[in-house]
């Protein structure tokens, strides 16, 4: 099978369903004359045309607000943000607007739209421009939230977001943009809401989601030299989430940690630790971990920022702490 990068997975899905959809079409900043400001959407001006690859002003709010208004009317806009990070002048539009268009309408108007872009931290950008908003997103009814972790997944699920009937945000790292991974040539659509085990084990479950899963799968790698069979869970999508699907991981492992980059308080990790108690709190024979990123702005300082994000030394210490097995 082929390889590719993600930034190209993420363009291949853009554009075949804009050959595929004439009212799907892309707005944000850079994205036409520049190429995408990760190079996403590399060759699509070309392609298709100044009125379907749309340059936008430095405005956030102004362009998501054209965007949802085009979606009301028929249309299936992409909104590429250059970091999740400007996207908080948006949130008025995609929280106020977007989600809520729907119900607020009677179901005379919907918003099937897909709001894209980085998120999370990437390197030494500093506390504003390295948050995790998946956890924000996600607390929104009428809002579906996706993180794929590696190519193959991106481009499968970009094209189930995009022909989704309801506002998708789908969130993505600039750390990842050149990472390459199997792609199949044929067409695959990703149901949205599914997650998908990993790496099968028996002694515990560890469930994360996006570039993070990397750290994951390579605790799990260190686990198994020391005899522990961990099974890795990657979530791909935050809502809905695929509870089910950590459960029967569960029965089997009665172990849990959850591994996310993003802030302790009202995080994913919360919520799957309220889910599981509450329709699992029998299987679990010992309470669920969680490694999460530092509860304080994260910093520019290398030495900081290696301390306060998951690392697998943090999640095999995590995975020791429920397993109370003796290897």
């Amino acid at each position: 099978m082929r390889e590719i990068q993600f930034r190209d997975a993420v363009k291949e899905a853009m554009s075949e369903e804009m050959r595929r959809d004439e009212r799907v079409f892309l707005m944000g900043e850079e994205v036409a004359e520049y190429n995408g400001a990760y190079k996403a959407s590399k060759g699509m001006l070309d392609e298709f045309g100044s009125r379907r690859v749309i340059d936008t002003p430095i405005s956030e709010l102004g362009f998501s607000g054209i965007a949802v208004g085009a979606a009301m009317n028929g249309l299936r806009p992409i909104v590429e943000f250059m970091t999740w990070n400007f996207a908080i002048l948006a949130a008025d539009q995609i929280i106020n607007c977007a989600a809520k268009m729907l119900q607020m309408s009677g179901g005379q108007y919907g918003a099937p739209m897909v709001f894209r872009g980085p998120n999370g931290p990437a390197g030494q950008l500093a506390a504003t421009h390295s948050q995790s908003f998946e956890s924000m997103y996600a607390h929104v009814p009428g809002l579906k939230v996706i993180t794929p972790s590696n190519p193959a997944d991106a481009k499968g699920l970009l094209k189930a977001a995009i022909r989704d009937d309801d506002p998708v945000l789908f969130m993505e790292s600039e750390k990842m943009y050149g990472e390459k991974g199997e792609v199949p040539e044929d067409e695959v659509v990703i149901p949205i809401g599914v997650a998908d085990v990993k790496r099968e084990g028996t002694d515990v479950t560890i469930v994360s989601f996006g570039k993070i899963m990397k750290v994951a799968l390579e605790a799990a790698a260190e686990l198994k030299k020391e005899g522990v069979s961990a099974e890795v869970i990657d979530l791909r999508t935050i809502r809905p989430l695929d509870i089910d699907t950590i459960i029967k991981s569960l029965k089997k492992t009665n172990r849990l940690v959850v591994v996310e980059e993003s802030w302790p308080v009202a995080s994913i990790s919360s919520e799957i630790s309220h889910v599981v108690q509450r329709l699992a709190f029998d299987y679990l024979d010992a309470p669920v971990q969680r490694v999460t990123m530092a509860d304080t702005p994260f910093a520019f300082a290398v030495p900081l920022i290696e301390e306060s994000l998951p690392n697998v030394s943090r999640v095999v210490k995590a995975v020791k702490e429920v397993s109370y097995i003796e290897k």
